[in-house]
């Protein structure tokens, strides 16, 4: 059976290839663009296949590759940069071209068996989607480091899936009735009008708590009012409409709902929420306890829709932080399957439950 996979799967092996063939890994400003003086040198790759760990050994003195098994230091077979080249420039061509949401690629899988890669994504003991080893110019140090895997040549991907361990719970305020609720539920799927059924009979929400214990403890080890702040983004969103993570940060800035001193101008909505959405791309599950440690040490990698490949390393935390601001967005998930969005009642209380999911815009 041939290898299949997505535009998103085989964008790894399109990183894989591609960085092999340079030799090099630019880094990228807040807005995507090259920063043609900032660069780490790739040493090699380390990929494990079928048990076995691999080293992709960079000669750039030499222009080749050499595949490198771990165990014994032999070297199983050495290419030519150019070979890598060709085979990244097929690869980009046929990601483009696809049209079906899984697909294969006869010659890359040809050239991937002859260079004894098996599999479109490497096994690893972390999160991160390509491991390797960097001289960092900055630092002249030699580091094995992982880093995650965005490409922008398919449909935008999630950085926060949704699930019933994303539900934050509110609780509705005011004149609230059981004809009022039944109006709320019945209503148009579209939660802006749903709003509007509030907002007729003077009601709102607040914030109550998290739905699951885990996520909200992985929320106040970062910060202690990241839940409400969330919240408050949440509510902006399902009420008003305010779909970007930018233009909700802007809203909440404001409106000021946490009441903070900005009478100096001090972001925090901003750099709060800016430090979840940077943990999660680097490995913070809402399912998982959370340590504080990141899973991809080294950053984010993105393949940008012309096929260049950008990273933002953790040495430049603060554009990879406004990356992810400028180009993320609040969308609404499944609410039967993750079970939100309709009031309920509790021992005479009502409660609305809005889940969060935030994707890449593109």
């Amino acid at each position: 059976m041939p290898l299949t996979g997505n535009k998103g799967e085989w964008s790894e092996i399109y990183v894989f290839l591609r960085l092999l063939a340079t030799g090099k890994l630019f880094a990228a400003d807040a807005d995507l663009n090259k920063i043609n003086g900032t660069f780490y040198n790739i040493l090699n790759i380390i990929r494990n296949e079928n048990g076995q760990q691999l080293e992709f050994h960079v000669d750039s003195n030499r222009g080749r590759v050499s595949v490198v098994d771990s165990d014994t230091n032999i070297v199983l077979i050495s290419l030519p940069f150019g070979d890598f080249e060709k085979a990244a420039d097929e690869l980009y061509s046929e990601i483009i071209a696809a049209k079906s949401p899984s697909f294969s690629v006869i010659a890359t899988e040809t050239f991937l068996n002859n260079i004894r890669v098996y599999s479109l994504k490497a096994k690893s003991t972390d999160k991160s989607d390509i491991r390797t080893k960097v001289h960092d110019i900055n630092t002249g140090i030699d580091i094995v480091q992982g880093f995650s895997i965005k490409s922008r040549l398919g449909s935008p991907s999630t950085l926060i899936n949704a699930g019933k361990t994303t539900n934050f719970i509110y609780e509705v305020t005011g004149p609230m009735t059981d004809s009022i609720m039944k109006d709320f539920n019945s209503c148009s799927k579209l939660f802006k009008n749903r709003f509007a059924v509030l907002n007729a009979n003077k009601c709102d929400i607040s914030y109550f708590c998290m739905e699951n214990s885990t996520f909200e403890n992985n929320l106040l080890l970062l910060d202690g009012n990241l839940p409400e702040i969330c919240a408050e983004m949440l509510k902006a969103f399902f009420s008003l409409g305010i779909t970007t993570v930018k233009d909700a940060i802007s809203h909440l800035t404001t409106t000021n709902p946490l009441n903070y001193n900005l009478s100096a101008g001090h972001p925090f909505y901003s750099y709060k929420f800016k430090k979840l959405l940077t943990e999660c791309a680097l490995g913070m599950l809402p399912s998982k306890t959370w340590d504080g440690t990141a899973d991809a040490t080294g950053g984010y990698i993105i393949v940008r829709e012309d096929g260049e490949v950008l990273c933002y390393h953790l040495f430049n935390r603060n554009e990879f932080e406004n990356y992810l601001l400028n180009n993320t967005k609040f969308e609404t998930g499944s609410t039967s399957r993750h079970g939100f969005g309709s009031i309920y009642k509790d021992n005479g209380k009502y409660y609305l439950k809005l889940n969060l999911q935030v994707r890449f815009i593109k």
